[in-house]
């Protein structure tokens, strides 16, 4: 008989144990699970709710289950249901009645909060871990290219020269950015709510602060409706996951781009490649495909849960079984995609010449002529006519501006001089850029030092 069999007369049908049962995939909480009912046991006999000595062996019993759960020898049951009657029953089978009263103050509904709360936080702490080695990562990279040219773009043309530095030192924001939504879902995850019970609190004097305390969270929830039924936490996850790929997904479509034989920017190590079946040349980018592939699956995972609790009256409702699988999923692509795509960008060659070679094509310093001739003097509506005027002249005579004489030039205006060819060189245009946050290795080189210092906190 199940554990709430009291008032049925019948057993469940076989067909609802296997939908109804969530142990597939709940058992991965059996650590939160146990800890918490650890937890909650020692609080019931130090408030004399259950005899101290039922305390104690409830609290012996449980940790011996979570031994050998971590050494794997537990057979989690079907027809338990979920990993919390698992553990319950798996107690009183071997401790005797003390086992039934761990119960005492509690419902699934506030001891699934309280679990998945748990595993939340430990995910946004794992999470922040591996983000802090990627910006790492990035910071090295961008250190060792201050003076590497490439061309930056809009529109996917070329637009202006800038450093790979720079180009790093934006996935550096991002990826700071992540860092911190996944700080404040640990926040949002960092209440305790055991003691909602159902959905009405309990009559027994439980001391929730106690509890709290034991399991290390700062705060305790102050609604005992909106305890059992706020997933909120979760969201906030999937929603920082959901980002984070998105941001994984921009850099693996670069490198992708970077890699053709049309850019040349990169080299990926072999380590990180496929081939193909039927091609032998071939030399594939897999592992920055299924990184943007993957990402709308963690998107699915979001407004999966979303979807899940979008119409849900207060208080829980069994349609939030649906909430863990989602989370697991979206953890586990993070979790690997975070993994190995660090590990392939610490593996990656740039091609410097290559880089360099792409910003002195495609006009990149047209903005920087046009600004020569403002500080002439020329208004910039003007200045702006003029160097298009140019641009196309060179299209036609197949030239770059630098290729073109002073005499040429001032065909087009007579404020040219001599000193123009200083301010098209590649370099000058990414070193005159230096206000706080633009690509000049000194502004860059502060963005470093202040991200460095960032990653410390």
């Amino acid at each position: 008989m199940k554990l709430w069999g009291g008032r049925f007369e019948k057993a469940t049908d076989g067909l609802v144990d296997d939908f109804h049962s969530s142990i597939s995939f709940d058992q991965r909480l059996f650590e939160q699970d146990i800890i918490g009912s650890v937890a909650h046991a020692t609080m019931l006999g130090e408030q004399g709710i259950i005899p101290a000595e039922d305390a104690e062996k409830i609290v012996e019993g449980l940790k011996g289950i979570l031994e050998d759960a971590r050494n794997g020898r537990i057979t989690w049951r079907t027809d338990a249901e979920d990993i919390h009657m698992n553990v319950e029953t798996l107690l009183t089978e071997r401790i005797g009645l003390a086992g039934k009263r761990l119960h005492t103050g509690r419902s699934r509904n506030d001891q699934v909060a309280l679990d998945t709360r748990m595993y939340a936080k430990g995910a946004c702490q794992e999470t922040e871990a591996m983000l802090e080695d990627l910006i790492s990562t990035l910071l090295k990279i961008a250190q060792e290219n201050l003076h590497t040219i490439m061309p930056g773009y809009t529109h996917m043309q070329k637009a202006q020269p800038i450093t790979l530095a720079h180009h790093m030192m934006a996935y550096v924001q991002m990826f700071m950015r992540d860092r911190n939504r996944f700080r404040r879902a640990y926040e949002a995850a960092d209440v305790m709510v055991l003691g909602s019970g159902a959905l009405a609190g309990t009559t027994y004097p439980l001391n929730r602060e106690r509890v709290a305390e034991l399991l290390g969270f700062s705060s305790i929830s102050e609604n005992s409706l909106d305890g059992v039924s706020d997933r909120d936490y979760m969201l906030d996850y999937l929603a920082a996951a959901s980002i984070c790929m998105m941001h994984l997904s921009r850099f693996c479509e670069e490198l992708i781009l970077w890699n053709t034989n049309e850019f040349r920017f990169v080299e990926m190590d072999d380590a990180f490649a496929t081939g193909s079946s039927i091609m032998p040349q071939k030399k594939n980018p897999d592992v920055a495909e299924l990184i943007r592939g993957k990402t709308g699956r963690v998107y699915g995972d979001l407004m999966g849960l979303l979807t899940v609790m979008k119409g849900l009256p207060l208080a829980y409702n069994k349609d939030m079984q649906e909430d863990k699988e989602a989370f697991f999923d979206a953890r586990d692509t993070l979790v690997k995609g975070l993994t190995v795509f660090t590990a392939m960008l610490k593996t990656v060659s740039f091609r410097k010449e290559e880089m360099e070679r792409g910003a002195s094509g495609g006009f990149t310093n047209a903005t920087d002529c046009a600004d020569y001739l403002v500080k002439k003097g020329v208004p910039f509506r003007d200045a702006h006519k003029v160097v298009g005027e140019l641009v196309a002249y060179c299209l036609n005579e197949k030239k770059a501006l630098l290729d073109l004489s002073l005499e040429e030039l001032r065909q087009f205006h007579a404020a040219f001089d001599q000193d123009v060819f200083d301010s098209l060189n590649m370099i000058a245009c990414v070193e005159k850029r230096n206000i706080p946050g633009a690509p000049a290795p000194a502004m860059v080189q502060q963005a470093i030092d202040h991200a460095l210092e960032e990653l410390r906190h």
